[in-house]
Protein backbone atom coordinates (compact mmCIF):
# COMPACT_ATOMS: atom_id res chain seq x y z
CA UNK A 1 0.00 0.00 0.00
CA UNK A 2 1.40 3.31 -0.92
CA UNK A 3 1.39 6.21 1.57
CA UNK A 4 -1.04 8.31 -0.72
CA UNK A 5 -3.69 5.62 -0.22
CA UNK A 6 -2.79 4.63 3.13
CA UNK A 7 -3.40 9.04 3.70
CA UNK A 8 -6.77 8.57 1.90
CA UNK A 9 -8.16 5.57 4.00
CA UNK A 10 -7.23 8.00 7.21
CA UNK A 11 -9.22 11.13 5.65
CA UNK A 12 -11.74 8.83 4.54
CA UNK A 13 -12.23 7.28 7.94
CA UNK A 14 -11.67 10.67 9.62
CA UNK A 15 -14.61 11.91 7.24
CA UNK A 16 -16.92 8.81 8.32
CA UNK A 17 -16.24 9.44 12.06
CA UNK A 18 -17.26 13.35 11.46
CA UNK A 19 -20.39 12.22 9.85
CA UNK A 20 -21.49 9.88 12.33
CA UNK A 21 -20.83 12.31 14.96
CA UNK A 22 -22.98 14.87 13.32
CA UNK A 23 -25.85 12.88 12.82
CA UNK A 24 -25.86 11.63 16.32
CA UNK A 25 -25.77 15.23 17.58
CA UNK A 26 -28.69 16.39 15.22
CA UNK A 27 -29.66 19.52 17.70
CA UNK A 28 -28.24 21.08 21.19
CA UNK A 29 -30.00 20.22 24.00
CA UNK A 30 -32.19 22.67 25.68
CA UNK A 31 -33.36 23.73 28.89
CA UNK A 32 -36.16 21.78 29.02
CA UNK A 33 -34.13 19.17 27.85
CA UNK A 34 -31.97 19.44 30.99
CA UNK A 35 -34.52 20.37 33.26
CA UNK A 36 -36.46 16.93 32.23
CA UNK A 37 -32.86 14.67 32.68
CA UNK A 38 -32.20 16.67 35.71
CA UNK A 39 -35.73 15.56 37.62
CA UNK A 40 -35.35 11.85 36.50
CA UNK A 41 -31.41 11.34 38.14
CA UNK A 42 -33.16 13.73 41.05
CA UNK A 43 -35.85 11.28 41.65
CA UNK A 44 -33.85 8.35 41.37
CA UNK A 45 -31.35 10.18 43.99
CA UNK A 46 -34.19 10.51 46.38
CA UNK A 47 -35.06 6.50 45.89
CA UNK A 48 -31.62 5.13 46.96
CA UNK A 49 -31.75 7.78 49.93
CA UNK A 50 -34.55 5.98 50.60
CA UNK A 51 -32.88 3.05 50.63
CA UNK A 52 -29.82 4.27 52.53
CA UNK A 53 -27.46 4.07 49.42
CA UNK A 54 -26.77 7.43 47.93
CA UNK A 55 -23.37 7.03 46.40
CA UNK A 56 -21.15 10.59 46.65
CA UNK A 57 -20.33 10.11 42.79
CA UNK A 58 -23.64 10.76 42.26
CA UNK A 59 -23.97 13.72 44.37
CA UNK A 60 -21.34 15.50 42.80
CA UNK A 61 -22.09 14.43 39.21
CA UNK A 62 -25.83 16.39 40.00
CA UNK A 63 -23.96 19.44 41.10
CA UNK A 64 -21.59 19.43 37.99
CA UNK A 65 -24.89 19.43 36.16
CA UNK A 66 -26.64 22.15 37.33
CA UNK A 67 -23.20 24.03 37.63
CA UNK A 68 -22.97 23.55 33.62
CA UNK A 69 -26.82 24.42 33.11
CA UNK A 70 -26.20 27.56 35.30
CA UNK A 71 -23.27 28.30 32.54
CA UNK A 72 -25.72 27.78 29.68
CA UNK A 73 -23.85 24.29 28.40
CA UNK A 74 -27.13 22.54 28.39
CA UNK A 75 -24.92 19.88 26.62
CA UNK A 76 -23.11 18.94 29.38
CA UNK A 77 -25.58 19.62 31.42
CA UNK A 78 -27.96 16.96 29.92
CA UNK A 79 -24.51 14.22 29.97
CA UNK A 80 -24.35 14.99 33.40
CA UNK A 81 -27.64 14.12 34.11
CA UNK A 82 -28.08 11.33 32.51
CA UNK A 83 -24.93 10.03 34.31
CA UNK A 84 -26.41 10.66 37.43
CA UNK A 85 -29.44 9.43 37.03
CA UNK A 86 -27.36 5.77 35.92
CA UNK A 87 -25.01 6.27 38.99
CA UNK A 88 -28.37 6.71 41.16
CA UNK A 89 -30.17 3.88 39.55
CA UNK A 90 -27.13 1.40 39.88
CA UNK A 91 -27.12 2.50 43.83
CA UNK A 92 -30.73 1.61 43.63
CA UNK A 93 -29.71 -2.13 42.29
CA UNK A 94 -26.98 -2.29 44.47
CA UNK A 95 -29.28 -1.75 47.47
CA UNK A 96 -31.71 -4.42 46.42
CA UNK A 97 -29.72 -6.84 45.68
CA UNK A 98 -27.67 -6.39 48.82
CA UNK A 99 -30.24 -6.72 50.89
CA UNK A 100 -30.58 -10.24 51.48
CA UNK A 101 -27.19 -11.34 50.44
CA UNK A 102 -26.09 -11.38 53.68
CA UNK A 103 -27.70 -14.48 54.54
CA UNK A 104 -25.84 -15.98 52.10
CA UNK A 105 -22.27 -15.35 53.78
CA UNK A 106 -23.83 -16.73 57.53
CA UNK A 107 -22.47 -19.41 58.41
CA UNK A 108 -24.86 -22.28 59.55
Amino acid sequence: MSRNNGGNMCTLALSSLLLIAGLTSVRAASEADYKTAYAAADAAEKEAGQLRNQWTTTESTLAAAKKAADAGNFDQAVALSKEAEALARASIFQANSEKDAWKALEIH
